[in-house]
């Protein structure tokens, strides 16, 4: 394997799972997952924030949606779209 070919599947492989990354970096920091009850407490339903972060973070790196995975590592969210570069 070379090194271009191991980026490719390394990248694609993050860029699949952005999504569930990301939400279990919100639970791993202590003032990010404060401030995340918050939100949710004040302003959203958990569903509409979860979605809105979602689609935050395909539009932040400029994604592309693929498939719906409902085995999530995160604890925060039950499914997440997997993402493709666009």
């Amino acid at each position: 394997m070379t090194l271009e070919q191991f980026q490719q599947k390394a990248l694609s492989q993050f860029t699949k799972e952005i999504t569930d990354i990301f939400f279990r970096y919100i639970e791993n920091d202590k003032e990010l997952m404060q401030d995340y009850l918050r939100v949710i407490g004040r302003e959203n339903t958990l569903d509409k924030t979860n979605m809105d972060l979602g689609a935050a973070v395909k539009a932040w790196f400029a994604l592309e949606n693929g498939a719906v995975n409902s085995n999530p590592k995160s604890k925060l969210i039950r499914s997440y779209t997997e993402h493709l570069r666009s």
